[in-house]
């Protein structure tokens, strides 16, 4: 799918954007791989672990999405683009709120524009579960970034650009992990729980990007991809980390939820299930979704569907949290 082509990922020295790179560079063979990002310490990093001898298709722009111009040249000649590029710390973004919108809201309209004119063929967006039915900044401006580039396919017109979001959730292995605060906190005897009824989808860098490379080659312009990942409960997750240590429950914190959803209700009846996963459709194409999931095997949703961490049939055990964070707990610190 990406052999010989030419692809860049925005925020392309954050956790996902390194394991994307690899993970390219392990399975396809593009004429050229370009890290965006604005962070010159992480990508001279980068290039020492993916040196020029070793891996001649790798590129490194400086760059901001806000930067509208720098996104025109750094998009030039490009076929792909995947958009990684996020303010995604819910405090920050609720303690610095026009830095958030500038970055994920207009960085996105940036993205687009810059997209549609250099004549991209395919770019996919990166969202979040806290975009679906948002309680907090960093959701509300990922929902609209979603939005956007829906809404993209339209103001593409007749040039080839096409847009798609892939949405999941908490990310083992990332920064801003839970995984490593609690690390931290077994040295102290006691582990600070939110609310011990608290659940979150769970899944793996490595998960993601592969569900990002997958909806790649299923996008055709306007679909909101959601994987059937399993759902944690924290209580177990910290049981999982430090089960000799003490539980204190400390309160769900200023823009938490109890739970967390992927697709709400209010999208169910333009969404569309599959074995492995659900693909929400853009209401243009609502008319015709009996008819879609019939030619392309999955399922209408039902009126009233809700897929949430609470609701989720999928959960990981004890045993099998304890396996996932014995191999992603070094990962997980910065």
């Amino acid at each position: 799918m990406l052999d010989d082509k030419v692809v860049l990922v925005t925020g392309g020295t954050g956790s996902f954007g390194q394991k994307f790179v690899e993970i390219v560079l392990q399975r396809y063979h593009p004429r050229k791989l370009i890290v965006f990002s604005r962070d010159e310490l992480k990508q001279f990093e980068m290039h020492q672990k993916f040196p020029d001898g070793e891996y001649p298709c790798m590129r490194y722009f400086i760059g901001d999405v806000r930067d509208r111009d720098r996104l025109y040249r750094a998009f030039d000649d490009v076929d792909v683009v995947v958009h990684a590029a996020a303010m995604k710390q819910v405090p920050a973004c609720e303690y610095n709120p026009v830095e958030a919108i500038k970055t994920n809201i207009l960085g996105a309209a940036n993205v687009i524009d810059a997209a549609i004119d250099r004549g991209v063929q395919k770019v996919v967006a990166l969202s979040t579960d806290k975009a679906a039915n948002p309680v907090n900044l960093y959701g509300a401006t990922k929902l609209c970034s979603d939005k956007l580039f829906v809404a993209g396919n339209s103001y593409s017109g007749q040039h080839v650009t096409r847009f798609s979001v892939v949405r999941y959730g908490n990310v083992v292995g990332s920064r801003g992990s839970v995984v490593p605060v609690f690390t931290r906190a077994r040295e102290t005897g006691v582990l600070p729980i939110t609310d011990t009824r608290m659940t979150r989808f769970w899944i793996t860098l490595e998960q993601g990007v592969n569900f990002v490379l997958e909806s790649l080659e299923r996008m055709h312009g306007g679909e909101v991809f959601v994987p059937k990942i399993p759902s944690i409960r924290i209580i177990d997750l910290a049981r999982a980390i430090a089960p000799e240590c003490q539980i204190k429950v400390v309160g769900i914190r200023a823009g938490e939820k109890l739970h967390e959803v992927m697709v709400p209700e209010a999208d169910a009846w333009h969404a569309v299930e599959y074995d492995d996963y659900f693909m929400v459709l853009p209401v243009t194409e609502s008319g015709g979704i009996q008819n879609y999931a019939r030619q392309t095997g999955g399922r209408p949703c039902p009126d009233g569907f809700c897929y949430g961490s609470d609701t989720n049939p999928q959960w990981l055990s004890v045993e099998e949290l304890r396996s996932m964070v014995g191999l992603a707990e070094v990962e997980a610190i910065d």
